[in-house]
């Protein structure tokens, strides 16, 4: 039997080896198969994780728009923005391929970026909400007293005689609050002629309240105030009788009867 040639010697020991490295480099890739598969399926899994944390922003954000009494149709957090695309064969491996990831990843982008907007949205209808709500003129002018004259013609305190009263009284104590029945910006401040000490306040729209009688005055001009804040202490200056505060609303330079006003909520 004839012995192989040294070249065919060499041919299957280069063969051999040829093997061997085309089986360690089948091998490496199925661990660098497995490694890139495990990190696909932690992702995977911190986009559920991520997906589950959304839902309870969403339930939240459902939650402010209800007690915030918004119209559902104008922030529905319980429903997908919209999105769309062709049909697709539904998955039958129970691993993701890097394109459902990465398709996967689009869409939740895309929902993130809706809630985050839907929420801005909602956040500023509610300061819109808030800022109306200090704004709107309502209640009354002091924290403790009462009703001592309403809102048109009265027999005038010092004369008896039928007189027009462009606003009303509320009397109390010498030293008693005096509050802004609503947010907006001091326009006088100081003494003027019958109303002794006397507060303007400028609350937009055409709206301004004005405060009598004061004993001392806590704001100045140009201050903003805020509703419920306390502006002057109630006194008997200017023309009165006793410790009182004679307040008045005007807009766009009419009188209007406070008592409407006065019993809002």
């Amino acid at each position: 039997m004839a012995k192989p040639s040294g070249d065919a010697i060499l041919t299957e020991v280069a063969i051999d080896t040829m093997r061997g490295k085309i089986t360690e480099q089948k091998s490496e890739l199925q661990e660098s198969r497995k490694q890139a598969q495990m990190q696909v399926n932690a992702l995977t899994r911190k986009i559920g994780l991520m997906q589950a944390e959304l839902n309870r922003i969403n339930a939240l954000g459902q939650r402010v728009a209800e007690l915030a009494k918004i119209n559902k149709g104008e922030f529905d957090f319980s429903q997908q923005p919209g999105l769309g695309g062709p049909l697709t064969a539904p998955a039958t491996e129970q691993n993701y391929n890097t394109d459902d990831l990465f398709r996967g990843l689009d869409d939740f982008d895309a929902l993130i970026s809706d809630r985050s907007y839907q929420l801005e949205v909602l956040e500023s209808v509610l300061l819109n909400k808030e800022l109306s709500a200090e704004v709107r003129i309502s209640g009354r002018p002091i924290t403790k007293g009462w009703t001592s004259s309403f809102y048109g013609t009265r027999s005038d305190p010092f004369t008896g005689e039928p007189a027009w009263h462009g606003g009303m009284d509320f009397a109390g104590k010498q030293g008693a609050d005096v509050i802004a029945t609503g947010s907006g910006v001091v326009t006088y401040a100081a003494k003027r002629y019958n109303y002794g000490l006397l507060v303007e306040i400028n609350h937009g729209e055409g709206y301004v309240t004005r405060y009598a009688h004061n004993n001392e005055l806590l704001v100045e001009v140009g201050d903003v105030v805020s509703k419920g804040e306390v502006i002057a202490k109630m006194g008997s200056e200017g023309r009165s009788t006793g410790p009182h505060v004679h307040y008045e609303i005007i807009r766009h330079g009419k009188s209007l009867n406070p008592q409407k006003y006065v019993n809002r909520r």
